[in-house]
């Protein structure tokens, strides 16, 4: 995800508090001139309640890409240095994640070249296990994974505008109400500027993204790109201080430290990889706007893979940078290289790499950069998201008229609509992070899921059009499968509370789903 959280291993365990939270507290006007940018949308003459195919395939890279890179890369190695306590352990978490996802895009798109429809991985879930699972996928997306990640993102792009901007603070208070508390927990009713920039930065995206599918991908064509670019920048610094300057000999003699290669060694390496897959999640964002893309069955497959292998491998190269830059071992005491990766100030790995290099400007740099990552990740996150509440409104899953599309831009402006204030709400009470944290086990048991789906789809529709079909299969798939359950025993081992309590949001659904059904086949059992 691109994910926003500041330090995963560091949020205090209060899931139950946050489980009883979950349930209680369950067009504009712009100038008609605003962004043109891209190809021209091609459609057959749509009708005012359909989508439009206006995607082509270096927009649906842009998406995978854009989806992926938030602040996550920018922050986490601080994490996982300090859970992995090896610079060689630390490198291979990057590359292990890098192969999971990698697998896992591949193995979605057979999916998405099979059934190229707006809600992607929720009709995946559906088609192969039935409309509960999908419904399970699509209100744990809604009630935290995707509203959960626009808030978390966009308060990163708040306290980084900080930077320049030192009104803008989690300290500064616009609006001040008290608490209250839900169930002994208690909820600061104020209103910080940081909030207000998140929720301005969340809603302006989710209008804009009304006015047209084209207005959408041109702003994320253009954040791609951005960040992109200054990614492949910290590599360059990192390549041209390694000319000049050699590796902190502490980090090469404790390069394999800890590494024993037996089951312990196994299982740190797993949990620590929350940090990498997380940073790497949201690739499948793509799949969402699989009814708006040009040639799906080709342009859906190919955008997965080269988006995802592309990230990965700067994702990898950014952390040798910081590697290169700064020792890998520090303490919490110290300067910028007493501190090293491990301890870098508020988890800011790449800030810390970028001043050494660069001297005190490199801050500003660096606070650019996550500016420009977050505002487009923010960007993709909304336009994609609001597809799946779209796709369960038409199966009756969801508020109907989220299920309506725009009549002049053909766009679910709606479901953008009910996303944003979902998610400003979130960013409000300021527990998105937490969150996040406890729906780590359930997503990747929707990953598993989806994946295991390839082999029932083959089995009960083995004549299904397949313009592209599984590298590997089926040794990648269950690769896959083998590998991310050992993942999910290890956090559901070592960090047991917050796995069960992602796993009560997603029980929590079950009911609310045949509520849903009962509600939605009551007109029509009446008429």
């Amino acid at each position: 995800m691109a994910k926003s959280y500041e330090s995963l291993s560091g949020l205090v365990d209060k899931p139950l508090r946050l489980s009883f939270f979950i349930l209680y507290t369950l067009p504009f006007t712009i100038p008609h001139t605003l962004i043109q940018m891209g190809t021209q949308v091609t459609t057959d003459n749509p009708q005012p309640s359909d989508l439009v195919k206006g995607l082509g395939l270096f927009d649906a890279t842009t998406l995978v890409m854009g989806s992926m890179i938030g602040s996550g890369v920018f922050i986490v190695a601080a994490d996982i240095s300090r859970q992995v306590q090896s610079p060689g352990l630390f490198f291979l978490t990057w590359v292990i994640s890098g192969l999971m996802t990698v697998i896992a895009a591949v193995c979605y798109g057979e999916l998405a070249g099979m059934m190229p429809k707006a809600g992607g991985q929720y009709i995946y879930l559906r088609e192969a296990f039935g409309p509960l699972w999908g419904f399970l996928y699509g209100w744990t997306l809604f009630l935290v994974i995707q509203t959960g990640t626009v808030a978390a993102v966009a308060v990163a792009f708040g306290k980084f505008l900080g930077v320049f901007v030192p009104w803008v603070s989690a300290k500064t208070i616009l609006l001040n109400f008290g608490t209250l508390a839900v169930f002994g927990h208690p909820i600061a009713l104020t209103v910080s500027s940081l909030q207000f920039i998140a929720i301005l930065v969340l809603l302006t995206l989710s209008i804009l993204n009304i006015f047209g599918l084209r207005t959408g991908a041109g702003v994320q064509n253009v954040f791609t790109v951005l960040k992109v670019t200054a990614l492949v920048g910290v590599i360059l610094l990192g390549v041209w201080w390694a000319s000049n300057h050699p590796v902190p000999a502490s980090s090469i003699q404790g390069f394999w430290q800890g590494a024993n290669w037996d089951m312990a060694t196994v299982t740190v390496v797993s949990v620590a990889m929350v940090g990498p897959l997380f940073s790497s999640d949201a690739w499948n964002n793509v799949t969402f706007t699989g009814g708006e893309v040009m040639n799906p069955r080709r342009n859906l497959p190919v955008s997965l893979f080269v988006g995802t292998t592309t990230v990965c491998i700067i994702y990898l190269a950014c952390n040798w940078a910081y590697y290169r830059a700064l020792p890998f071992f520090g303490a919490p005491s110290g300067g910028l290289m007493g501190q090293g990766i491990q301890h870098a100030a508020e988890d800011r790995a790449a800030t810390a790499a970028v001043q050494v290099m660069l001297g005190g400007k490199g801050a500003g740099l660096m606070a650019a950069a996550i500016m420009i990552s977050t505002f487009g990740c923010t960007n993709g996150m909304v336009m994609a998201g609001a597809r799946v509440y779209y796709a369960m409104a038409k199966d009756g899953l969801f508020f109907r008229s989220v299920g309506k599309i725009h009549p002049k831009y053909h766009t679910p402006a709606v479901s953008l609509i009910v996303q944003a204030v979902w998610a400003s709400i979130l960013t409000l009470t300021g527990t998105y992070n937490e969150l996040l944290d406890y729906v780590i086990f359930a997503v990747v048991i929707f990953y598993i899921l989806t994946i295991a789906g390839i082999f029932r789809l083959r089995q009960t529709r083995p004549d299904a059009p397949r313009p592209y079909r599984a590298w590997g299969y089926p040794v990648l798939p269950l690769l896959y499968i083998a590998f991310a359950s050992f993942v999910e025993l290890a956090l559901l081992t070592h960090k047991t509370l917050r796995s069960f309590a992602g796993l009560s949001i997603v029980a929590i659904g079950i009911p609310v789903y045949y509520l849903w059904r009962r509600a939605a086949t009551a007109p029509s059992a009446s008429s």
